[in-house]
């Protein structure tokens, strides 16, 4: 590293993009990629016929259906700036893993389609995003198709999701008669599908383009200016601070498919997106991201990364100081110190030894079984733990066994290492210790199904025991096996803990209005 740490930090760029499915959030992350000079060729994911895959898909199963399931982590330079990407998986079914990322972010992209506007995934995940007080940037996509009105987008931003927004550009026509974005930022008409040297048009102090131009006799140029004259008198007004607090959100559009928009987009955006944040520990001190002792804490485990080696990296962000490769480093949950001479850094299934890395960066650690996602680690002698990441309550469940018996140990090797990645969750019942999995969503158990097939080489045999509600047990102690029923299954979890799986909410009361005295609680 050349310049200073202080330096090196402060241009530090980590955020997540979030997005309803098919909203174009991982064509976005490959136009970004292609900026900053990570890739030659910007893959999409309608690349499938001919064989070629957006490049933060690297799973056999998202090439295969054009979704991401996992939260890819990807890292370019640009304009000064080291900026880091987590793209993450937007099907509702994998909304666990990308709380668990938003833990790991200090802002967050929001891509909205405007056809379709704002949809129930992304108010989920806004709602993470606004937990957290994180900024958030919106990319209102695919202009270059008919949608909703702009006007109605932005008060759909402002009703739907109670944020306050402030349009960074606006679009000059819609669909085939898309031509550009009046860009009140940088106060110039941005034209579509045109040579670079005629991309930017002036605007006069007017606001109006300040040369004559073909454009200007259109009805959607008159409507723009309309709009923006709307916008300047009755919109919000720009406020960094309230950018800050993940109370007034940017509002851009463009074409992220046509690569239009998105260079604005990214340049403004490292301009007011914040560089590695403080962070909590458990006892409520915060840890400043300038301090000299080295910390982070691991948001994601994957297995399988690389299918020749079966091996399992933990996905770490780098809260505070500096990483140098061969540091020893303690996990202070089970009191243990590692030398960290096998780390990573990403281009989505790409990795190459990282040496060196700062406060904000992602990198990822050889784990043959000792991490948990969760985990803090410690450059130095300080003894403390980060906040706890969410944990969801799951809501499906199956009994799984393997079909062929002679296959036994590679079962339970591969559930172990999946079920580490949080995805879905283990349990066994008390006596016969059969295998049950929880997850939050069906296409979880399907994605396990296929990697347990492809990765371990078994093929597993799911037996659908249904919707139940999962509850734990305060007092443990006080539970006897004459509670549990037909209704109420009780079984343990992979820390083993007793965990009631009630048939629903009905037999859950019922059961508590019959053992009052037993206390349960859910996870997230």
């Amino acid at each position: 590293m050349d310049k200073p740490i202080h330096e090196e930090i402060a241009s530090r760029r980590t955020f997540a993009i979030i997005s309803h499915p098919d909203a174009g959030k991982t064509t976005i992350t490959e136009k970004l990629l292609y900026f900053g000079g990570a890739i030659r060729d910007a893959g999409t994911v309608k690349g499938k016929k001919s064989g070629k895959f957006a490049t933060s898909d690297w799973m056999e199963i998202e090439k295969q259906r054009g979704i991401s399931v996992t939260s890819s982590v990807m890292q370019f330079d640009y304009d000064g700036k080291r900026v880091n990407i987590l793209d993450t998986p937007g099907h509702e079914d994998f909304s666990e893993d990308t709380y668990r990322t938003l833990m790991a972010v200090d802002a967050a992209v929001m891509m909205v389609d405007s056809a379709k506007g704002i949809e129930p995934q992304t108010i989920k995940l806004f709602k993470v995003c606004r937990m957290r007080g994180i900024p958030i940037f919106t990319f209102i996509n695919k202009m270059d198709r008919q949608g909703k009105e702009p006007l109605d987008l932005m008060e759909e931003l402002e009703e739907v999701l109670g944020i306050q927004s402030y349009a960074m550009n606006w679009p000059i026509g819609m669909g085939k008669e898309f031509v550009g974005i009046y860009d009140r930022f940088n106060k110039r008409v941005e034209q579509v599908r045109v040579d670079d040297d005629k991309r930017f048009l002036a605007i006069n102090e007017d606001g109006g383009l300040a040369e004559p131009h073909p454009m200007m006799e259109t009805s959607y140029y008159k409507q723009a200016l309309e709009d923006v004259l709307l916008l300047n008198e009755a919109g919000n007004d720009f406020d960094e601070e309230k950018i800050a607090i993940g109370e007034l959100t940017p509002v851009f559009f463009g074409s992220a498919l046509t690569n239009f928009g998105v260079q604005t987009f990214l340049e403004t955006f490292l301009q007011f997106s914040p560089p590695p944040q403080p962070r909590i520990t458990k006892d409520k001190t915060e840890i400043d991201p300038y301090s000299e002792e080295f910390s982070g804490f691991i948001f994601k485990i994957q297995a399988n990364m690389n299918p020749m080696h079966r091996d399992r990296i933990a996905f770490v962000r780098i809260v505070s100081g500096k990483f140098e490769r061969g540091m020893t480093v303690t996990v202070p949950r089970i009191s243990r110190t590692f030398k960290l001479t096998q780390t990573t850094q990403f281009l989505a299934d790409d990795r190459e030894i990282v040496e060196e890395a700062v406060a904000g960066d992602i990198i990822g650690l050889h784990d043959t079984g000792n991490y948990q996602i969760g985990d803090t680690v410690i450059g130095g002698k300080s003894n403390f733990l980060f906040d706890a990441l969410p944990q969801f309550t799951p809501e499906l469940f199956v009994r799984v066994t393997a079909k062929n018996v002679m296959k036994s140990k590679h079962f339970h090797k591969g559930i172990l290492q999946l079920v580490q990645e949080g995805a879905i969750q283990y349990y066994r019942t008390l006596h016969t210790e059969e295998v049950l999995l929880g997850a939050v969503g069906q296409l979880q158990f399907e994605v396990f199904e296929h990697r347990m097939k492809n990765e371990y080489n078994v093929e597993v045999r799911m037996e659908h025991v249904g919707s139940k509600v999962a509850r734990w047990i305060v007092n443990e102690n006080d539970v006897n096996e004459s509670m549990a029923g037909q209704r109420a299954m009780l079984v343990k979890d992979r820390h083993d803990k007793r965990v009631f799986l009630f048939e629903n909410d009905f037999a859950m009361r019922w059961f508590h209005d019959k053992y009052p005295e037993i206390e349960l609680y859910s996870l997230l």
